[in-house]
Parts: structure tokens; sequence; C-alpha cells
């Protein structure tokens, strides 16, 4: 389970976000896949991110889907819920508190509103069984993973997610994890400053 908090990497995920947006026009059910998703602070992130940028009826048809290798009960139970205490909600961008949060009447907790709750759903996946848990995917997020996968590791889960996005998806990785070279073909760097790639159409992704 990977460590993060609400709004991690804002400038990188706005960014991700805003070339993102393009890609939904025509799409009835866009979907994103978040693996890596921990306590569900990221994908909550990415959906108020979307959320500030979409109009109503557009947000309501998008889905995250949001795994990590985590599966307790417990833990199942805390991110479908949405449930967080106030001091982990500390570096929200002004306003955002107000605006997608509510008091879930457990003093000093939050909770995420159902407007974006609803465009999440969480599901146990191990990136390392190397299987996508769907195709046809907009955007795959992956962040603050696969730094602690092998060499030979992270050229398969990236094969997977190749796989896993629809033509022209995107494809948002941590910023310490340089694109592996046997990999070139598959994916073209959409922005020089930062890992965001494109899906390259009629690529071979052989393992």
């Amino acid at each position: 389970m990977a460590f993060t908090f609400f709004f991690r990497d804002q400038q990188v995920l706005e960014r991700v976000v805003e070339h993102s947006l393009p890609r939904l026009a025509g799409r009835s059910h866009p979907r994103i896949w978040d693996a890596g998703a921990a306590m569900g602070q990221e994908p909550y992130t990415l959906a108020i991110l979307f959320a500030e940028r979409m109009g109503h009826f557009a947000f309501d048809n998008l889905r995250i889907d949001a795994t990590d290798v985590e599966s307790s009960g417990h833990f199942a139970r805390m991110i479908e819920a949405a449930e967080y205490p106030e001091d982990e909600l500390s570096r929200l961008p002004e306003g955002i508190l107000d605006r997608y949060f509510a008091p879930n009447g457990k003093p000093g907790h939050f909770r995420v509103i159902d407007k974006v709750r609803r465009r999440v759903a969480f599901q146990q996946h191990d990136l390392l069984s190397f299987r996508e848990v769907g195709q046809g995917y907009l955007l795959v997020v992956c962040k603050n993973v696969l730094l602690h996968f092998q060499p030979a590791e992270r050229i398969e889960v990236l094969r997977m997610f190749h796989r896993a996005l629809g033509p022209d998806g995107l494809l948002a990785t941590e910023q310490t994890q340089e694109l592996p070279p046997e990999l070139s073909s598959l994916f073209e760097r959409v922005i020089p400053d930062g890992q965001l790639f494109r899906k390259v159409e009629g690529a071979l992704c052989e393992s």
C-alpha cells in the first residue's frame, strides 16, 4: 500500500487532468484507473479535480477504478466510507474542504460528499499479477508504487497498463521513475517536464 495524502503532487495531477479533459469528448462513460490507491486520498483528489473542471452531467458519467494490493476488510470499509480525520485534510487548497467534504457526526472527522464518492469504485488488485482490471481506460495513474518493484517487474506492469489503455489513452507515473527504454515504442511523452505519456497505437506489447 503506497503512502500518500490529499492533493499530493497537486500541480502534476492538475496537468494530468487538463490533458485528459479533451479526451473525454464523445465518451459516454469514461473510465480512469488509479493503481495503488492507498487509503483513497489520490483517487478522491483526482475525482475532485475533475469535478472542478467538468459539468455536472459529464462528471456523473465518470468512473475511477481505484485499486490496491491491500485487501483487509478494515481497509476496504475505510476507503469506501471516505471518512478522514480533520488533520489529514490540512493540506487541502482553499475552498476544497467546504465544497467537497462534510462533517460526518464523528468529532474531528469529515466525509467526502456523495457526488464525488459515487464516482470512485475500490477493489483489491495485485499489480504483480500483470493482469489489467479492465480495458479502454482514458487514463491510468500509478504514482509512488513502481519504485517498490524490480526493473523487470516495472516493465511488465507498464506493459499491462498499455493493454489497459484505450486509444490515445494517457499514463501518469511518479516523477522519480523514468520510462524504461525497452518500452519507448509503447508510449510517447506528452509533457517535457513530467511523467505523462500517451499510448502509441499499433505498438506491439509483448511480455
